[in-house]
């Protein structure tokens, strides 16, 4: 009985700190089906119920998942005696009866469930030690390669089971930038962008990674944590082009046709696609998704031998996975084409005469296929000669070079002018036949010789006109008409040094025509004894020489004509300041007549009369002020005259530029008129006006200092400078008369030998402006009294 009271004081002294009334929140009650949630590992002893029975019941009796932790008192008093555990079992199902004295069952029984709430009392566990991975060296950001897992034995519905992952250390660290990342909620670990760009195995082939795991979320100070190592291995990127694809033209075999394949992207699941490098008519290659290159139809190299074009490989959503990979294909010759002549007849020239040996020319035939190949390696040979005079077999081509030579004598052309011959050109599967025609050309051994060896006396006027022909003068020479050894090329020899004379050559006739090519010039060179020597292109055969039947002379006698001065340039350049005195020299010409006369000057055009010219020396002086605002650059001409013939002249001209002094006082950039404040001033009014002057501006630009122009004004303005070209002309106080004022102002530009002005602001109108109030449509409007008529200044 002691004991069973204790127990009801301890019941008494829990009540109100258990946590474990049921669902109707109340400590007792009659017996029926229950359920209780009680915290895991609180202390024993602790009241959950106490059920109330109705007689004939005297006691209770529990049954079911007790796990001996769980008892009844026989007053209903339903506790645990032992601390629980969730981890061991989550619910405890029991069963309560009421029975009387002499135990039999009177009530129940009823189901009463015990649900265990968890608390964090289990810290997160990896589930190995020691992890190991690898990776590929440019693999996908963000994809992970590997997973770490931890598992926590609180319940995972609620904060004590869920787990945080993140990585607490990186070794290597390069450049402090982490390579790998971890999703926290899966332990699944990836590249991140850095690290898919700069992972190497070359530079680092692994890395050791701390990772922890924290429950709670990782949000509670209280958490618990666990963490592990991680060792990675960086492998080499499999994603590389293949190397360099040959494949023979035009196969016969089935299209399409696999040539190469390239090593597929690091992670599965990578869609594969060709980029050619280049626009071509047609693109003949395929990928499949497991990576295999085909080509689709017959290449001929010919029309393209190598093609390059690019693998891509791209994610489900069409990004990049990495640089594409070049594939090159070369397509492979093989012997498709037959030899080709460069022309329908190749036409050579040998001349008469030529040792046995001596080259004529050279076959050059052409083959498509690939070239320094045993398919373009063609050969030549000679299967007819017409004429067979005066023998068949006068020629012979070198087999593999097509260079044509003599082979039996020297050709003359009075056996036959011309040779045709028919060339078999060969490669290993095709012949061609091509045609070359050799015709014997006279050789120079006869030189050109004039119709007579002097043209006489020639009187021209030193103004004959430039391309005049002056002389008409004729060769000829007795070898084949129409080519190098007969054609007259006339060339002068003595007597031009200064080559104003020039020949042209009629290609028909051979006539010479002697043309001016310069002006002549009486008093350089008054005769020219001119000797002329005709010449062939080609050179003569060894044994002929030029003699004096191939030269010719004349005289050529140049008149003397009248001739207008000439000045030495025609423009004449001078600088002064605009400042000079009257007088002063500012430049001079200079003029010189072809016939020696003296040179008289004058001036025209001079419509300032700002200068005056020396008639006998060219000296220019000036005449009158000059103004550098008026005209900067002075223009006028000169006047050359020779005295005493027949009065010609020429002209030139002169350009004087005037540079600037400080000569114009500042004035206002502009009129102002209207100016108008409001009467009574109500607080003090202000303008603002603009300065300038004419002189010419400087880099520094303009830079004015503004003033009264009177001190008694002092008192009611003031002038205050905004910069170089503005300033504000302001009103000291509201207590001026209803009138017109004309304030003057003092403006100096500060320059060297400073120049001053004073201008006036005329007509600042003070006045009251008039405000007549009408009545329209019940509204009431103000207008002004002739308020267009001035212009308000701000107040």
């Amino acid at each position: 009985m002691a004991t069973q009271a204790q127990l009801h004081c301890l019941c008494l002294l829990t009540l109100y700190l258990t946590t474990g009334y049921g669902q109707e929140g109340k400590f007792s009650g009659p017996l029926k089906p229950m359920t209780f949630s009680i915290f895991e590992g609180q202390e024993p002893s602790q009241l959950i119920f106490q059920f109330k029975a109705n007689p004939p019941a005297v006691t209770f009796k529990l049954t079911g998942e007790t796990d001996g932790i769980f008892q009844i008192q026989p007053d209903g008093l339903l506790y645990h005696n032992k601390t629980l555990d969730r981890e061991t079992r989550a619910v405890h199902r029991l069963q309560v009866s009421a029975l009387d004295a002499q135990g039999n069952t009177v009530e129940g029984p009823v189901p009463v469930t015990i649900e265990v709430k968890d608390i964090n009392d289990n810290r997160p566990v990896f589930l190995q030690q020691h992890y190991e991975g690898s990776v590929r060296q440019n693999s996908r950001p963000g994809r992970p390669f590997m997973y770490v897992n931890a598992t926590d034995l609180d319940d995972p519905a609620t904060l004590n089971g869920q787990l945080i992952y993140q990585i607490l250390m990186q070794l290597p660290k390069v450049n402090d930038v982490m390579y790998f990342q971890i999703n926290n909620q899966t332990g699944g670990i990836s590249l991140t962008p850095q690290g898919s760009q700069e992972l190497d195995p070359l530079k680092n082939p692994s890395y050791k990674l701390v990772v922890s795991v924290e429950d709670m979320g990782g949000l509670n100070e209280h958490s618990f944590s666990d963490s592990v190592p991680v060792d990675i291995t960086v492998k080499e990127n499999i994603w590389k082009a293949p190397e360099p694809v040959e494949i023979e033209e035009n196969s016969t075999q089935p299209y399409p046709i696999k040539i190469t394949q390239v090593v597929q992207w690091n992670d599965p699941g990578a869609l594969y696609s060709l980029v050619g490098k280049e626009n071509t008519p047609r693109f003949p290659f395929s990928i499949d998704q497991e990576g295999d290159i085909y080509v689709t139809q017959p290449l001929d190299r010919e029309e393209k031998d190598e093609y390059v074009f690019y693998a891509v490989a791209r994610d489900e959503q069409g990004k990049l996975l990495s640089k594409p990979l070049e594939i090159q294909v070369k397509v492979k010759d093989i012997n498709d084409n037959p030899p080709t002549c460069p022309s329908p007849v190749t036409v050579l020239e040998v001349q008469e005469n030529e040792q046995i040996g001596s080259s004529i020319g050279t076959l050059i035939a052409h083959d498509k296929d690939e070239e320094n190949t045993v398919n373009s390696v063609l050969e030549y040979r000679i299967v007819d000669q017409t004429p067979k005079v005066p023998q068949d077999g006068l020629f012979l081509v070198q087999t593999y070079h097509g260079t044509l030579q003599l082979a039996v004598q020297p050709l003359h052309k009075r056996d036959t002018p011309q040779y045709n011959l028919t060339v078999e050109v060969s490669n290993q599967d095709f012949k061609t036949l091509c045609f070359v025609q050799i015709n014997v050309i006279d050789i120079n051994d006869q030189i050109p010789i004039f119709e007579k060896s002097d043209y006489g006396n020639l009187t021209f006027p030193e103004d004959t006109a430039v391309g005049s022909v002056i002389l008409t003068i004729q060769a000829t020479d007795a070898d084949e008409p129409h080519t190098g050894s007969s054609k007259i090329l006339y060339r002068i020899t003595q007597g031009d040094s200064e080559g104003r004379l020039e020949i042209e050559t009629d290609p028909q006739t051979n006539t010479g025509y002697v043309k001016l090519k310069k002006p002549l010039d009486f008093e350089t060179v008054a005769i020219h004894n001119i000797v002329v020597q005709a010449e062939n292109p080609e050179p003569l055969v060894p044994g002929v020489q030029y003699n004096a039947s191939s030269s010719a002379t004349f005289r050529l006698t140049v008149t003397d004509v009248n001739e207008a001065p000439r000045f030495f340039q025609q423009v004449f350049e001078a600088t002064v300041s605009e400042a000079v005195a009257k007088g002063t020299k500012v430049g001079n010409v200079t003029a010189k007549d072809p016939e020696g006369l003296d040179v008289s000057y004058s001036l025209r055009g001079d419509k300032r009369g700002w200068l005056r010219i020396d008639p006998v020396t060219g000296e220019i002086f000036s005449a009158a002020p000059l103004d550098r605002e008026a005209e900067s650059l002075y223009r006028v001409q000169v006047v050359a005259t020779e005295v005493g013939g027949s009065f010609l002249s020429s002209t030139a001209q002169f350009h004087l530029t005037l540079t600037d002094v400080n000569d114009n006082s500042p004035r206002l950039a502009k009129e102002y008129t209207g100016l108008f404040f409001c009467y009574p001033l109500k607080a003090p009014g202000s303008l603002i006006f603009e300065a300038t002057d004419d002189d010419q501006l400087t880099f520094r630009g303009r830079h004015f200092t503004f003033s009264l122009g009177s001190e008694s004004l002092q008192k009611d303005w003031e002038v205050s400078k905004i910069n170089g070209t503005h300033a504000r002309l302001s009103t000291k106080h509201t207590g001026f008369e209803e009138r017109v004022y004309n304030i003057p102002i003092r403006i100096s530009d500060g320059g060297w030998q400073p120049m001053e002005g004073t201008v006036s602001l005329p007509g600042i109108i003070l006045a009251v402006v008039f405000f007549r109030m009408k009545r329209d449509k019940g509204q009431h409007n103000a207008e002004s009294a002739q308020a267009s008529e001035v212009k308000p200044l701000r107040n």
